[in-house]
């Protein structure tokens, strides 16, 4: 579902998909070839969310972006999410600036104002304080989160080069699902 609040409807490109069953709300830009999963939310009701292009939002993730206090103040939040970006099964997300590349782990939390550098590793249930700030190539993880070291070669593979060839199964599979919903394709014949 794709739908309006407080008269800002979200920009989701021709080039990206998102499932029935998200949600997608407010003040909120989806780029090229992004994918969002079923049950995912995106709650731009406080501010404005973007999302670079080839992000996945996987399902039963919630992204928001602002927070009471900042209503009460008028003010407007912002969540930057980069390229090539993927938030994992049940994250919650209320950062704001994810790093191009970046991997946010399942039922990881990332509160309010956080800055992630780019290539990061957010580890699975990893809960990232108010106001952390990462520094690209960072692995993170614990409760609360910490940075454990620099990416290591094998991790780095799912940041880099790896999701370059997830990627490419990504954007087949979203033209696959067009394909299907429009009668057209593989889906046709079957």
């Amino acid at each position: 579902m794709i739908e309006s609040f407080d008269g800002k409807m979200p920009r989701v490109s021709e080039l990206a998909h998102v499932h029935p069953l998200a949600c997608v709300r407010g003040d909120v830009e989806i780029g090229d070839h992004c994918m969002v999963w079923p049950g995912a939310v995106i709650t731009a009701d406080a501010g404005t969310i973007r999302i670079g292009k080839c992000t996945i939002i996987e399902d039963n993730s919630s992204l928001h972006v602002g927070t009471y206090e900042d209503w009460l103040k008028t003010e407007r939040g912002v969540l930057e999410i980069g390229d090539y970006v993927t938030i994992g099964h049940g994250a919650v997300v209320h950062g704001r600036k994810i790093g191009n590349h970046a991997l946010i782990g399942m039922n990881a939390v990332v509160l309010q104002h956080v800055e992630i550098g780019e290539s990061c590793i957010i580890a699975a249930g990893a809960v990232v304080p108010v106001g952390m700030k990462i520094p690209a190539r960072s692995f993170v993880a614990g409760v609360p989160a910490k940075v454990k070291s620099e990416l290591k070669k094998e991790q780095a593979y799912w940041v880099g080069d790896g999701f370059e060839e997830r990627n490419t199964y990504y954007i087949d599979y979203i033209r696959k699902l067009k394909d299907s919903q429009t009668g057209g394709g593989d889906a046709a014949e079957g």
